[in-house]
């Protein structure tokens, strides 16, 4: 069976990209791919839970490249399937990683361990509640290397936007499901979200205190006259 290409190194490695929305992790994916391909390097990208929906890696700057969505997928099926079929399969692109199944980050460990394929995931740490995400959590476990994307997120205030607030009718959401797709749906989604909901990056203090800050204010105010 063939195998992912380790000419440079004996063994596949496996990185966690991490940070909150806005930062830049799905067009750093790209890039990633990008640089890769033009070396010879073959690889397949995917994602899941996409703003653009299904099939498409997209990114809030414009960018975006078709994709496999994982969703109740075996990620080592997926590449050997390809390999079965004389493929070559050397890296992987894991965008939303942070909305992967626990036991789908197993099978990319599996992928890099036992085949030399190098796995790059990108995603976000914790949800709106600030708890990781069972997926990030196993990353932060299993990486051979965990990086904070380091482009600058600020809060309404000035401050590095560090959390993702779930805001639902104007109001910071403290409860409900981990995973509410928001702001992000794309045109033709199968059902419309209940109430209006988006999410805001915010520091920790105005995380903590639920303030979405003055342009909020203000609307909150315009929608009661």
């Amino acid at each position: 069976m063939a195998a992912g290409d380790s000419r440079l190194r004996r063994g596949g490695r496996l990185k966690f990209f991490y940070g909150p929305m806005d930062c830049g992790k799905s067009t750093l994916a790209l890039q990633m791919d990008y640089n890769h391909a033009r070396q010879g390097r073959h690889g397949l990208v995917l994602t899941t839970i996409d703003r653009a929906g299904p099939g498409r890696l997209s990114t809030r700057i414009g960018l975006g490249k078709e994709a496999v969505d994982v969703a109740g997928l075996d990620l080592r099926a997926l590449v050997r399937e390809r390999w079965a079929r004389g493929l070559r399969v050397d890296y992987l692109i894991c965008d939303e990683a942070s909305f992967y199944t626990v036991e789908q980050i197993e099978q990319l460990a599996d992928l890099v361990d036992t085949s030399d394929v190098d796995v790059y995931a990108f995603g976000l740490a914790t949800d709106f509640r600030t708890a990781l995400f069972p997926a990030a959590q196993r990353l932060f476990e299993l990486a051979d290397e965990v990086t904070k994307v380091q482009v600058e997120v600020l809060c309404w205030c000035g401050r590095a936007g560090l959390l993702n607030a779930r805001v639902v009718d104007g109001v910071i959401a403290r409860e409900g499901d981990q995973v509410v797709i928001g702001d992000t749906t794309a045109d033709g989604a199968e059902e419309p979200q209940p109430a209006d909901v988006h999410y805001q990056v915010l520091c920790r203090r105005h995380h903590r205190t639920g303030d979405l800050g003055p342009a909020a204010r203000a609307e909150g105010q315009l929608r009661l006259v």
